[in-house]
């Protein structure tokens, strides 16, 4: 074998736009997952955990043949076992139908469920916008009113403000209506835009034979004057679709949520029908949507299920972190303290002494690797614990520690018997 084949020669870097989350900034995703967690759970969405791989036909009958992603966006390969198509999950709606078809998850009752985890979609990678992303997904299977619908929007707003966020976010609303409206829409749409071919793009000409709806969509600044005066889906709703619509604007308003109607608001995916949201922010650029979603009324028939309501939306990540960030919000826990140790003496008690610690419901960092003192000491104070607990050899005789306050000023350095520490600790950390 050749010494000096690809997979032994220079250093092998990520594949490009599938990023890592490094320790460093681990802390403020680890802060949103825990916070959507425990907002969920308030309203009665329970956890699943999806498979990363699905079949590549799921997504060409649910999400749409004529779409960006499964026209030009989707990891799919041949399974060299099976010969069968497989494909990266770029969404996850579309899955987690699949599963509730296959377990039967909605026979006895509706179900309100969540997941979250890596999708990926060939992007040109940019800021918040990745080959490998991250998404928050809530589906609510089984429903069919407005009242779910806003469910979902009431939620989200609750997230942005346990976040700190509410101020950076915007809320946008739309109806689509339902397959009979919109297909009296496409037929508007193209008639509207053809007469008008010399003003779209190369993307929107396309589109207007395979997915006018799309072209509603573009951020082409030199087609937003004739996109705007375009037909508008909310002018063509059918009775059901627009009673639907009026009652999620009541349950909202109910709920004092703010909200704009913006007719352009389709999103990209074919499964959707009726109410679509978007939650919109001007502090990520280009970038400016952090979730959306809407109802997909239809997608349990077209992956082989019986006709089920549902509706749900999908948050993205790395959006949400930037957004954090943006804020000047920090969730980097750091342990209470650092145990530095010096002597034979000394190690053979800080072993019992962390576990002590520990029981007692404190996150403690034992030094190890050995060194000098103030080498420790270095790192005690680069941890980012409040106290360094000293034991070296005198302390380790006399049974005691010596306390040094590492982040707060005006406390000089203290002796604490071993066995008194855990009280110290709960009179001083607070």
């Amino acid at each position: 074998m050749n010494d000096t084949t690809p997979s032994t020669r220079g250093t092998l870097q990520a594949v490009r736009g599938m990023n890592h989350i490094l320790p460093d900034d681990a802390p403020l995703w680890l802060h949103l997952e825990d916070t959507a967690r425990r907002v969920f759970e308030q309203y009665g969405y329970r956890f699943l955990r999806m498979p990363v791989v699905e079949p590549t036909p799921l997504f060409v009958r649910s999400i749409g043949e004529a779409t960006d992603v499964v026209e030009k966006e989707m990891y799919s390969f041949e399974d060299k076992l099976s010969g069968e198509s497989l494909t990266l999950r770029p969404e996850a709606t579309a899955g987690i139908v699949r599963a509730a078809i296959q377990h039967s998850l909605t026979y006895e009752r509706p179900q309100r469920v969540w997941t979250h985890g890596p999708m990926f979609r060939h992007e040109r990678p940019q800021k918040g916008r990745y080959r490998q992303f991250h998404q928050l997904n809530l589906e609510a299977l089984g429903f069919a009113g407005p009242d779910v619908d806003a469910e979902q929007i009431v939620l989200l707003a609750r997230l942005w403000k346990a976040l700190g966020i509410e101020d950076c976010v915007t809320l946008k609303i739309n109806s689509i209506g339902d397959p009979a409206d919109r297909r009296a829409y496409r037929e508007a749409l193209p008639a509207y835009f053809s007469h008008r071919v010399d003003v779209l793009d190369d993307d929107a000409q396309r589109r207007l034979s395979t997915n006018p709806l799309r072209i509603l969509d573009s951020k082409n600044p030199a087609m937003q004057s004739v996109i705007e005066d375009a037909p508008r889906m909310l002018e063509q709703l059918g009775t059901d679709a627009r009673t639907h619509f009026d009652g999620l604007r009541q349950w909202l308003d109910r709920a004092g949520i703010a909200y704009e109607i913006d007719t352009r608001l389709v999103r990209g995916l074919d499964y959707y029908n009726r109410s679509v949201f978007e939650w919109v922010t001007d502090r990520l650029g280009a970038q400016g949507t952090v979730a959306g979603g809407g109802r997909y009324d239809g997608l349990f028939e077209s992956l082989g299920g019986k006709p089920t309501p549902a509706c749900g939306f999908a948050a993205g990540m790395e959006r949400l972190v930037l957004l954090l960030r943006e804020n000047e919000q920090k969730a980097a826990p750091a342990p209470l303290a650092y145990l530095v140790h010096q002597s034979d003496a000394a190690t053979a008690l800080v072993w019992r002494l962390a576990e002590t610690l520990r029981d007692a419901g404190h996150d403690i960092v034992l030094h190890a690797g050995g060194g000098g003192m103030k080498s420790q000491m270095k790192k005690a104070d680069a941890s980012g614990a409040r106290f360094a607990l000293i034991l070296a050899e005198d302390e380790a005789r006399d049974h005691t520690v010596t306390v040094k306050w590492l982040r707060e000023t005006g406390h000089e350095q203290q002796t604490v018997p071993i066995d008194g520490l855990i009280a110290w600790l709960a009179a001083v950390a607070v």
